[in-house]
């Protein structure tokens, strides 16, 4: 439904004033561990996180030997709700979020939320693809997500760190999941791209905005589109072939891909262990000291054969090439009379042969 109708509510601070009951009777207290490459940045700025707590009764230590932050409330406590807010700024911290960013997470208004993405794709690879997609290209969807969600968001390791209001951090781990589970990040962009377009009108305020958003479904074909694809690469393999100058049909190409494999009841043989191939080189009762010369043999003859055909590498770049020498002129006249000489000896052989087709013919006639 519409967004613009929403009554945007003033969220008072909690002062010391609001705090009727005094001080706190318990200690609340959390913790959390963060990585070994965040330690010399936490040491350096942890000044800074201690100042910014103080401000609001709250204690912070950091553990190097156990590798953890923590939180505790005091007796200069006055809000409830603050050790809350200081366990989120240290697990944000532990995340990769800079201190002067994780420190707004201290404000009323602000609330965070940590995605975690390493266990939702198996593949290695794909993780890394789909991840780097909510990143884009020079991280422009990324800031796209930012713009439109006004969240700060952060891609480290195996979660997205994400700070903003709650209605925008939903939109975040809705594209964030929707991602890893291949539906790329543009569509939801789009989607909110409209939306707020849309809220800009006070006529649709009392609408429903389904008929603007667009609907992106999976486009499955059918069986006869399918054959169709089919038919249309088969057409295109047989006339590649044609073109080449071998004659092939469709029916040909189809027998081709249909070749059925001869079966054999029995399974292949057992490929021989390594112990077994060092069993019959011998070089299983080798003693160490003659096993580590005969690599380092091995290696010497690699090492030699890569210097040659290195050698011979650099070796061609100082190879002259062959020079066609322009010819001189008396070479030209040379040449000149030399096919003179043979035009001259190509006519006499042509008038000799005329003479004796005349003499045979005069001397059938005699006869």
């Amino acid at each position: 439904m519409s967004e613009s109708n929403e009554p945007v509510w003033k969220v008072d601070p909690f002062l010391p004033t609001d705090n009727k009951a005094g001080a706190f009777t318990e200690e609340s207290s959390f913790a959390t561990l963060f990585p070994k490459y965040r330690e010399k940045y936490l040491r350096e700025v942890w000044s800074a996180v201690t100042r910014a707590l103080e401000t609001h009764g709250v204690a912070c230590t950091l553990d190097l030997v156990h590798g953890s932050m923590s939180v505790r409330t005091t007796r200069k406590t006055y809000d409830p709700y603050i050790i809350l807010k200081a366990r989120d700024m240290i697990k944000l911290m532990a995340r990769g979020v800079a201190v002067n960013q994780a420190v707004k997470i201290l404000q009323d208004d602000m609330a965070c939320d940590i995605i975690k993405i390493g266990n939702l794709v198996r593949n290695k690879e794909r993780f890394v693809k789909r991840r780097q997609r909510i990143i884009g290209p020079d991280g422009s969807t990324l800031k796209a997500i930012e713009l439109l969600t006004n969240c700060y968001i952060l891609v480290q390791g195996n979660t997205v760190s994400a700070m903003g209001s709650y209605k925008s951090l939903k939109e975040v781990r809705r594209i964030v999941l929707d991602c890893m589970k291949n539906i790329h990040p543009i569509y939801r962009i789009k989607e909110l791209m409209i939306r707020r377009e849309l809220a800009k009108d006070p006529n649709l305020a009392t609408e429903s905005w389904d008929r603007f958003l667009p609907q992106f479904r999976k486009h499955h074909l059918k069986t006869s589109e399918k054959t169709a694809k089919k038919n249309e690469k088969l057409a295109q393999k047989v006339e590649a072939r044609n073109a080449a100058g071998l004659e092939t049909t469709a029916e040909d190409l189809k027998k081709e891909q249909t070749k059925k494999k001869v079966y054999t009841p029995f399974p292949p043989a057992q490929q021989p262990r390594k112990i077994d191939l060092q069993l019959e080189s011998g070089e299983y009762f080798l003693k160490a000291s003659e096993k580590q010369a005969r690599e380092m043999e091995s290696k010497r003859q690699k090492q030699a054969e890569n210097t040659e055909k290195r050698r011979a590498e650099r070796a061609e770049a100082f190879v002259a090439p062959i020079e066609t020498a322009a010819p001189t002129v008396e070479e030209k006249q040379k040449r000149r009379k030399r096919a003179a000489a043979e035009d001259g000896g190509d006519e006499q052989m042509e008038k000799s042969k005329k003479k004796k087709k005349r003499r045979e013919s005069k001397d059938t006639a005699d006869d």
